[in-house]
């Protein structure tokens, strides 16, 4: 880049001063020079100053946008448009045999969507509906839906907004807290403030890997700043050729031994018209 031809073009000035400094003495060798002015500590104190003028960040126009890095991450997880897929959400207690209940989510963009409870079989038929910020329950037998946050929980560690409204870009306003290594790899780390309020949490720490924006790790804060539950990103395959993550652990930050496991498949694209996002619709079906 410039940055770099520009500081490089100066090294190589200054260098060529001191140099031109050493040899200034016409019969007198570099080396009887050197030991008889003190010249390294010209040159120490040389490439100080370098170091000090023109340090090894790289420069302002070449640091990535977090908003950039937020949105091809989301796009790692899921789709552009519309699409539909299954969620398994396997939470465990303990030594306690899990609890299994399975979803198939519907939407398009991250605005509309709908989260369908096809097991277990008592809860089957349950739909919650989500377009913008709001989130409504159609339950079978009631006649009115049920008006929902997204932050309530919807199963083990898995809220509402988890399923509803997963994406993050739009939602959140994303900060370059730092560049870590972890096992070797670069991530970056973002951190996620809610824009306003009805969003599901109020700050995510978010690692995402530098090379391909694959999501590594998530920490979620609640309006108090306190932790609430950590997400780790895995299971990544090749889906609608995308490599993805099929499957999200999501870890308990005060029940160190309770989890939710969300294993994602039958990912498919579709089309789906504005109408199936709609209360008048959904009540015709209950």
């Amino acid at each position: 880049t410039g940055y770099r031809l520009r500081n490089y073009a100066l090294y190589i000035h200054t260098s060529d001063m001191i140099s031109n400094k050493f040899h200034s003495s016409p019969g007198v060798s570099t080396a009887d020079h050197i030991r008889s002015t003190g010249a390294p500590v010209v040159i120490l104190g040389a490439i100080l100053l370098l170091m000090l003028l023109f340090p090894a960040a790289m420069p302002a126009r070449d640091r990535p946008d977090p908003d950039t890095i937020l949105e091809k991450a989301d796009l790692i997880r899921f789709p552009p448009g519309s699409y539909q897929v299954n969620v398994k959400v396997s939470t465990t207690l303990g030594d306690s045999d899990p609890e299994i209940r399975v979803y198939t989510v519907l939407s398009k963009g991250n605005s509309k969507s709908l989260v369908m409870t096809m097991a277990p079989a008592v809860d089957k038929g349950q739909v919650l509906l989500m377009r913008e910020n709001s989130l409504w329950a159609f339950l079978p037998n009631v006649s009115q839906p049920v008006r929902l946050p997204l932050s309530q929980k919807l199963t083990g560690q898995v809220a509402n907004g988890d399923l509803a409204r997963a994406k993050f870009h739009g939602d959140y306003a994303p900060k370059l807290q730092d560049t870590v290594i972890i096992e070797g790899k670069k991530y970056y780390l973002l951190e996620l403030t809610a824009k306003g309020r009805g969003t599901t949490y109020h700050r995510i720490l978010y690692w995402v890997r530098s090379k391909n924006f694959r999501p590594y790790k998530a920490e979620f804060y609640s309006l108090s700043d306190r932790l609430m539950k950590t997400c780790y990103f895995s299971g990544f395959k090749s889906v609608k050729g995308t490599i993805r993550p099929t499957r999200l652990v999501m870890l308990d930050a005060l029940k160190q031994d309770e989890r939710s496991v969300l294993d994602y498949s039958g990912m498919e694209k579709r089309k789906l018209p504005d109408k199936v996002f709609t209360k008048d619709y959904l009540k015709k079906l209950f």
